[in-house]
C-alpha cells in the first residue's frame, strides 16, 4: 500500500507555502502525483431592499479569477520539480465547498489540507475541515498553519476499538512504515484497562505483520482524555497524531473518547484522521 496520488487543498487569498512544502516532501517520499484543488463561492446576491450593482458583481468575478490563478501559480511553482505528475482543478460554486472537495477526492489516496485561516462563518472561502473528513471517504492530513516540514520521527496513534480508529490505522500505514517510532495509546477507565491492553496487543501484532514496529501504552483516564492524549504527545515529542473521527451531535464534535474537534484542528502537530 502506498499513496500514489495526493490531493492538496489550497485556501484562496493567502500563502499556502508551508502546506505545499509538506505536500512536496510527501510526493518525493512516495513518488506520488499531486492534484491541486481550490474552490470558492461567488458573491451572494441579497434580495429585498438590498441592491448589488452589476459592476460590483463583475469586480467579484475578477477578484475570484485572480485568486484562483494565484493559487494555481503557487501550486505549480512549489511542486513542479518535486511531484511525479501535477494536475490542477478549481471551481466557483453556489453549493457547499466540501461537496466539491469530497467529490474530487475520488481520485486521491490522501487529502492534505490546512485549517481554514478565515472566518469559519464565511462560507464563500472557508472550508469546514471536520465536514471534509466526514464526507471525503479518504484519509485527511491536517496541517497546522505554522507547519512547514513533516517529520516522521515519532508517530502517535490514538486508539479506541472502533471502526473509525481501525480505518485510520490502515489508512496511515504508508506513513507508519516510514516512521522512526510508533506508539499506540488507549486511555481507559480502570475497569476497562485489561481490555484496552488486549486491544493494543492485537494492534501491535497487526502492525508488526505489516512491517511496522510499534509500542503500546494503556493509560488510566483522569476524566479529560483530550488533555491526557495531549500530555502523552508532548512527552513523546510526537510529530504526527493518527486518529479516527466521528461526529457527535449536530455540531459534529469530533470524538475519540474525549478528544474534541479543537484538539485535532488546533494542535501544533499534523494529524491524520479518517472516518
Amino acid at each position: 500500500m502506498t499513496y500514489a496520488t495526493l490531493m492538496v487543498h489550497l485556501e484562496l487569498g493567502r500563502s499556502n507555502a508551508g502546506l505545499l512544502q509538506i505536500t512536496g516532501d510527501l510526493a518525493q517520499r512516495f513518488h506520488a502525483g499531486v492534484i491541486g484543488v481550490a474552490v470558492c463561492k461567488p458573491m451572494q446576491m441579497l434580495y429585498g431592499d438590498g441592491y448589488v450593482s452589476g459592476a460590483l458583481i463583475e469586480q467579484d468575478r475578477d477578484e475570484v479569477a485572480r485568486e484562483l490563478k494565484a493559487a494555481e501559480d503557487e501550486f505549480r511553482s512549489a511542486l513542479g520539480p518535486r511531484a511525479g505528475t501535477l494536475e490542477w482543478r478549481s471551481t466557483v460554486t453556489y453549493g457547499l465547498l466540501t461537496d466539491y472537495l469530497a467529490g474530487e477526492a475520488r481520485c486521491a489516496d490522501l487529502i492534505i489540507t490546512g485549517v481554514a485561516s478565515g472566518d469559519m462563518f464565511d462560507s464563500s472561502r472557508a472550508v469546514n475541515t471536520s465536514d471534509l473528513v466526514m464526507r471525503a471517504g479518504r484519509p485527511v492530513l491536517i496541517v497546522p498553519a505554522a507547519a512547514s516540514t513533516l517529520k516522521l520521527d515519532r508517530v502517535l496513534i490514538g486508539w479506541k476499538d472502533t471502526r473509525e480508529a481501525r480505518r485510520a490505522a490502515a489508512d496511515a500505514l504508508p506513513l507508519l512504515k516510514l516512521a522512526g517510532s510508533v506508539t499506540v495509546v488507549e486511555i481507559a477507565s480502570e475497569v476497562d484497562l485489561p481490555a484496552a491492553r488486549s486491544h493494543l496487543e492485537d494492534l501491535v501484532g497487526w502492525l508488526k505483520r505489516h512491517g511496522v514496529a510499534a509500542e503500546s501504552l494503556a493509560q488510566l483516564s483522569t476524566g479529560d482524555d483530550a488533555a491526557g492524549l495531549y500530555a502523552i504527545a508532548q512527552d513523546l515529542g510526537a510529530d504526527i497524531f493518527v486518529a479516527g473521527a466521528y461526529g457527535h451531535s449536530r455540531m459534529r464534535e469530533w470524538a475519540l473518547g474525549g478528544v474534541t474537534r479543537d484538539f485535532l484542528l488546533s494542535a501544533n502537530r499534523c494529524s491524520l484522521v479518517s472516518h
